[in-house]
């Protein structure tokens, strides 16, 4: 368990497609998980704060298209020098 307090950056991270014009693609989403990897286990290392579960149900024509997407919230001591926003 953390403290809050040490917590002096926190960045979010979203893994899937959350925008119906512009579907990510499967090297995106393998980017976003090698992004959250990093953040969990280099240095410093961060701490999974929170995680929020969404989706979104869309009529595509005759077509009903459900877009799935987790974002992860990351904190940190301080900003680590390798992660660039």
């Amino acid at each position: 368990m953390f403290d809050l307090t040490e917590v002096k950056y926190v960045k979010r991270i979203t893994v899937g497609s959350d925008n119906p014009s512009r579907m990510c693609t499967a090297d995106e989403i393998e980017a976003a998980t090698a992004l959250l990897n990093k953040c969990l286990s280099d240095t410093p290392k961060g701490f999974l704060m929170a995680i929020e579960k969404s989706f979104a149900v869309l009529q595509m024509g005759e077509h009903q298209v459900v877009l799935q997407w987790i974002v992860y919230h990351v904190g940190f001591p301080r900003k680590p020098i390798w992660l660039e926003d």
